[in-house]
């Protein structure tokens, strides 16, 4: 079941997350090996908040209420931040947050597969949070092979932009590795801090925060040590994913200017180097999921937010 939201459709960006750009090494496979479904029902399906959030950049109440039917796990919320943020606008994102009227499904009955398929684009967000708050870890940032750059807008070439892990173009984000599109909507590029500490009382817990494209539940920073054993020391799970030694062949510029890391070319994903697959994500147990369950992760590292999901769409 895709995730279907009125908000996450997606738009053009001027200075924002929300590009068709793809990671790297992450193509859709052509044959379906579909495996037994795996059932969510009955966790968190009765998940709602009501806060009034006093930053002064949201200065209004905060809504999302989740419930389940026997076939769909169903959002309703107004896209507002339930935790602190920065101040929106700044001098690098020049939009201010504004409400939005956000309506999401995914199935309650995941199908794990051998298929990959890319979610990184305007229209293809890989997950939402328990907030109601979207993951978008793709950008709208393009440059050309001779270096001309752009933020938002028209693509000037096939070098897409990374939001998070690099430094020379600006973006705006607050703490919560956050900022917000043109449209008013406040969205994660990484690992959603405040709603993170909010969730697990500032404990290092393996903590579940949100739900992918694909109905897979996708969990924050911390995971048990042996997947398959929720008695061994949680830690902090990592990616699979490193930057080349190598530039591509037309990269722009050059590392001194652009450092690797700049552009989602620069990763490449190599099998066993962390905890996780291409896709950010794992099979093991969880709080939730004691006899084991596929998952996704929000990592401190590149991917940061999964760009792919591996369920059945």
């Amino acid at each position: 079941m895709l995730l279907v939201a009125t908000v996450l459709t997606g738009a053009g960006l001027t200075a924002c997350g929300g590009g068709d750009d793809a990671t790297a090494t992450t193509t859709a496979a052509t044959t379906d090996t579909s495996t037994t479904a795996t059932s969510t029902a009955g966790v968190l399906c009765d998940y709602a908040t009501s806060a009034f959030n006093g930053s002064a950049s949201v200065n209004a109440t905060a809504t999302a209420t989740w419930s389940c039917s026997s076939a769909l796990r169903s959002l309703t919320a107004n896209g507002l931040p339930d935790h602190d943020v920065g101040t929106f606008p700044n001098n690098d994102n020049p939009n201010p947050i504004s409400a939005q009227s956000i309506a999401a499904s995914v199935t309650v009955t995941p199908v794990a597969t051998a298929v990959v398929t890319p979610r990184v684009g305007a229209k293809d967000k890989p997950g939402v949070a328990l907030n109601g708050i979207t993951f978008d870890p793709g950008t709208a940032g393009t440059c050309s092979d001779a270096g001309n750059c752009q933020q938002g807008g028209q693509p000037l070439g096939a070098w897409s932009l990374e939001a998070l892990g690099q430094t020379f173009f600006k973006w705006g984000t607050d703490s919560s590795n956050a900022h917000v599109q043109p449209n008013g909507m406040y969205h994660y590029h990484g690992v959603p801090e405040g709603l993170l500490t909010k969730l697990s009382k500032g404990n290092k817990a393996m903590t579940l925060i949100g739900w992918a494209a694909d109905g897979f539940p996708i969990y924050a920073r911390y995971g048990y040590t042996v997947a398959s054993d929720a008695s061994s020391a949680v830690k902090t799970v990592t990616s699979s994913y490193r930057t080349k030694a190598t530039p591509d062949v037309n990269r722009p510029a050059n590392t001194s200017t652009y450092a690797m890391g700049t552009f989602t070319q620069d990763y490449e994903y190599v099998a066993g180097l962390g905890d996780l697959d291409e896709c950010n994500g794992r099979t093991g147990v969880t709080p939730e999921f004691p006899k084991g369950i596929y998952h996704y992760y929000a990592t401190d590292t590149f991917p940061h937010l999964q760009r792919c999901v591996k369920g059945k769409l």
